[in-house]
């Protein structure tokens, strides 16, 4: 089968670090929502008179978040269909939520579901202050927003996010990322991702 694994979590839970030490044993398209869309929306917030490393205004949300999200899901949509194992690397909280959007990505792709194995590793830290730190130590232009308002982010961050979708409980993976990112702990994905 082929595999179709979400990495999921909020802003520096190392998501995206967890994913690319997996990807490392396991070849696959990988696609980071932030890569795909970065650009185009920093120019299009700028041209718009806004920050552009704001992604939590009404205006980014209503605007360009979901263009982000639906190209990020086209480019997974394509390689799914020419046979590719699919990374998918951001919090996808509404996609989650939604029963009918993995369906819909599935067959789009022109496979079936029982041709797919899809499988969400939900990124997870034991405290907010570590997420802080690890988003304060990464120094991306793009958190300015989170950091300067942390206050009112700290109250919306939910760890584990709700998963609507139709699979089986043991395809998704509680993984906690507090510490190190020792080889044991990417074995632990890459076993759950083959199984």
């Amino acid at each position: 089968m082929q595999k179709l694994v979400f990495f999921v979590g909020v802003a520096g839970t190392g998501k995206t670090t967890v994913a690319r030490e997996v990807a490392l044993t396991k070849p696959c398209v990988f696609i980071d929502r932030d890569t795909v869309g970065g650009r185009f929306v920093e120019k299009f917030l700028e041209m718009n008179g806004m920050d552009k490393n704001d992604r939590d205004s009404a205006f980014y949300k209503e605007h360009m978040r979901d263009l982000e999200y639906d190209t990020s899901k086209d480019i997974c949509i394509e390689n799914l269909a020419v046979g590719q194992d699919v990374f998918m690397i951001s919090p996808f909280t509404s996609e989650l939520k939604n029963k009918e959007w993995i369906k819909e990505v599935i067959k789009s792709s022109g496979k079936t579901e029982q041709e797919v194995d899809v499988k969400v590793v939900v990124v997870t830290l034991d405290d907010i202050d570590t997420q802080r730190e690890r988003i304060e130590d990464r120094g991306t232009v793009r958190d300015s927003w989170k950091l300067d308002n942390w206050d009112s982010y700290e109250t919306r961050v939910d760890f584990t996010p709700t998963i609507n979708w139709d699979i089986p409980e043991s395809n998704v993976l509680i993984f906690d990322n507090s510490g190190d990112l020792t080889s044991e702990k990417v074995v632990k994905v890459v076993n759950f991702i083959k199984n």
